[in-house]
């Protein structure tokens, strides 16, 4: 046997490749260490998909799952070491072994067809955001939701899938399948919109740059979620509703977990989970059809008003606790810091979760560096959307065509039947924004001079238009990304700028937004 410098034996790859079963024991590959994790995957959750990687390097699989990224994994993984790698230059066998693939191919060999409109931001695992076409209907069909898939998506039976609730008064190993949820509990319907934690990331980044999929304004969508009231399900599975005028609840529960058949979790705060108004559902339809497999089939958690984080896909637990979920996701994510916090010093156990989001709004059109036709009044039609967390709504939404010197007001859609502290939905507006007067203030003396005998073919000026939202708490967005920059590029709300150049009016000519919205409205026809 070989012996590494540091005294460790040394294995070819052939040699780690033949011990890929309990029998044989199940080694595997990281940087240049061997390890044997026979014991390991026996009581990991995650068990199965590691012996994706039996006998392979788990190199690739970590490079696409970040969540083993961190100092104590590789602490962990360490103390299964039992050898080093053969370097891959003595290695006889190195070109054998890496002609046979990785396993990650295996990992998602049964991902679900997606529509080519969806932007995709990351292929393994899919995360793909909605075409800002498909931010216009009011109700986002179900094939144009973004996708926010953190592990490969799951095959599940329907037919035997179980959910599994856990709580005080709740007996031991209490399930309830599918069918159960759809017969024996009234449905309830509630339109919800969700979000991202880190939509509109790429604007943050571009001003300073953040880490994380860089979203667009796209990871935002809205639909009709049909399914079972959480607090329902758990006063049928034997749990005593609190009483939520009191102080505080009893039993000692603080949390309710959510864990997904793939290996995600999250928790809410029970006060949300439980509260009659919180219209937290447990979901198996989505806009009127069984929720597609990309979105959680055959049950989603759809938690109103939070991040779509604690929304968790391919529900198989519930669980009421005192603690947050020890989920990587829960304690090592979707956490905001301070502007000044680096990677290194943002201390996870220390900051709070994100639970509801702050006011949002977004210019869907036109699109940056497009080219906007006025209409006969010197206007141009801005469209966009606008959604707060905590089931506020959105009272007003701001447009300016100047950068946000001036502002005008746009006109508003919202949902209907949206009680009070129940907007769960977003808002849609839009605004004829005149932009003779931007023009102007954008152009130089000279410039001013020469654009009236500029051709129709060359742009008379370029603008910023801006919007902003306002919320029932009268919360406002941010002027500028500084004060709430964090270096996770989480909860992005600054004001929504967009550069446009503005074209003059010629016979039967649209603009690209005009073109752009005139396409889309013939194929899918708003919804109000």
């Amino acid at each position: 046997m070989w012996v590494s410098p540091n005294g460790r034996p040394l294995y070819t790859r052939a040699e780690v490749a033949e011990h890929a079963t309990p029998e044989k024991r199940i080694w595997v590959t990281y940087g240049d260490g061997v390890y044997d994790v026979t014991d390991f995957v026996a009581i990991h959750p995650g068990g199965e998909r590691i012996m994706l990687a039996a006998g392979r390097a788990v190199d690739p699989f970590w490079a696409v799952f970040s969540v083993h990224g961190t100092p104590e994994t590789r602490e962990l993984i360490e103390q299964y070491r039992i050898g080093d790698l053969v370097p891959r230059e003595s290695d006889p066998s190195a070109a054998e072994m890496d002609s046979r693939g990785t396993g990650l191919e295996m990992l998602f060999a049964n991902e679900p067809e997606r529509h080519p409109s969806l932007r995709v931001r990351a292929a393994r695992p899919c995360n793909a955001e909605a075409a800002p076409e498909s931010l216009l209907p009011y109700v986002t069909p179900n094939e144009l939701f973004f996708v926010r898939n953190h592990l490969p998506v799951p095959v599940i039976d329907a037919d035997t899938f179980e959910l599994a609730v856990e709580g005080p008064g709740i007996p031991d190993d209490f399930r309830v399948s599918v069918t159960d949820l759809k017969t024996k509990f009234p449905p309830t319907s509630v339109m919800v919109t969700l979000q991202c934690a880190g939509n509109r990331r790429a604007e943050m980044h571009a001003v300073k740059p953040v880490k994380g999929l860089q979203w667009e304004s796209g990871a935002v969508s809205n639909a009709v979620w049909t399914g079972v009231r959480l607090r329902d399900l758990l006063a049928a599975a034997g749990y005593t509703l609190p009483d939520l005028s009191s102080a505080e609840l009893p039993d000692g529960v603080a949390h309710v977990h959510f864990d997904g058949a793939e290996g995600y979790g999250a928790s809410i705060p029970a006060e949300k989970a439980l509260d009659p108004r919180g219209d937290v559902l447990i979901a198996y339809e989505m806009n009127g059809e069984p929720i597609p497999r990309d979105h959680g089939f055959p049950l989603r958690a759809v938690v109103p008003g939070h991040v779509a984080a604690r929304s968790v896909k391919w529900l198989s637990r519930i669980a009421l606790s005192d603690d947050e979920s020890p989920s990587h996701w829960q304690q090592r994510d979707y956490k905001g810091f301070s502007p000044s916090a680096t990677l290194e010093t943002s201390d996870y156990s220390r900051a709070q979760s994100i639970q509801e989001l702050p006011v949002q709004s977004a210019i869907v059109f036109p699109r940056p560096g497009d080219a906007v036709v006025p209409d006969k009044d010197g206007c141009v039609p801005v469209r966009g959307y606008a959604v707060s967390g905590g089931g506020r709504a959105i009272y007003r939404v701001d447009v300016s065509p100047d950068g946000g010197k001036s502002w005008i007001d746009a006109d508003i859609v919202r949902a209907p039947d949206q009680p009070y502290g129940r907007h769960w939905a977003w808002t849609q507006w839009e605004a004829r924004v005149p932009v003779a007067a931007a023009i102007s203030a954008s152009l130089s003396p000279s410039a001013a001079a020469g654009s009236s005998a500029a051709s129709d073919a060359e742009p008379v000026g370029k603008i910023t238009l801006v919007c902003k939202a306002v919320d029932s708490s009268y919360n406002s967005q941010p002027e500028t990304f500084e004060g709430i920059y964090n270096v996770r590029g989480v909860l992005v709300g600054a004001w929504s700028r967009v550069p446009v150049q503005v074209k003059p009016p010629s016979e039967g000519t649209a603009s690209g937004t005009q073109q752009h919205q005139q396409q889309h409205q013939q194929q899918h026809p708003p919804q109000r």
